[in-house]
């Protein structure tokens, strides 16, 4: 049915960051364009990774959007690299079914394209293509659920009919805005999510994929 996999990195391949990690990640960015106590407030804000939400909490403390945004990505994928390394973004078990398919593989993931390089590199996974987020604010613009990446991913592996395997509403999105089929992988931190557009599949870990692939 199916000539490829496209698989979101984390809460798919990968366990999720912690979200201190990325508020650490924020606080250094503050801190390195001379801003030492933004409000709580701010640094949730930029969570939701909308560039509007950019645009107003760098606009109140005088900052470039732009030159922010490059060295928060920046210093987010240098934390994530050192989690990876120290054993706490470790890759889900059955991260092993990758093995068992007989198709081509790829990785399309609303994370910094440094990152999940790094992940593809460090954990050995056979992809054919790795595709994340520039650090530049249209890399921001075009972050699922904008099918971009997936339509990207698509074309750079030269195949027709990928299935798009994700674990939040938004890869379903853009899986569906891309034109592919979808796979919702309901993992115990997206158990109870509730999908405004229907998936494809559901399946409860990537061992069903082969079945779905034949």
């Amino acid at each position: 049915m199916y000539d490829s996999v496209l698989f979101d990195n984390d809460g798919v391949l990968t366990y999720l960051t912690e979200l201190a990690v990325l508020e650490r990640a924020i606080e250094t960015t503050f801190a390195e364009f001379g801003v030492a106590d933004p409000a709580a407030e701010d640094i949730e804000a930029l969570h939701h990774l909308t560039i509007d939400d950019l645009e107003t909490v760098c606009d109140a403390y005088g900052v470039d959007p732009a030159a922010f945004w490059r060295r928060r990505e920046r210093n987010a994928a240098t934390l994530q690299q050192a989690e990876i390394r120290a054993g706490r973004k470790p890759t889900f078990e059955d991260v092993d079914a990758l093995d068992a398919l007989d198709v081509p593989v790829g990785v399309v993931s609303n994370n910094q394209a440094v990152t999940v390089a790094y992940v593809v590199d460090y954990y050995g996974l056979d992809a054919e293509v790795c595709i994340g987020r520039p650090p530049t604010l249209h890399g921001l613009r075009r972050k699922k659920p904008e099918p971009d990446m997936i339509r990207t991913a698509r074309d750079r592996m030269g195949v027709e009919n990928p299935l798009y395997v994700g674990d939040s509403p938004t890869d379903v999105v853009a899986a569906e805005r891309a034109g592919v089929d979808s796979a919702f992988v309901r993992r115990s931190h997206c158990r109870d999510a509730e999908l405004s557009t229907p998936a494809t599949h559901e399946i409860e870990d990537l061992r069903a994929l082969p079945d779905l692939i034949e």
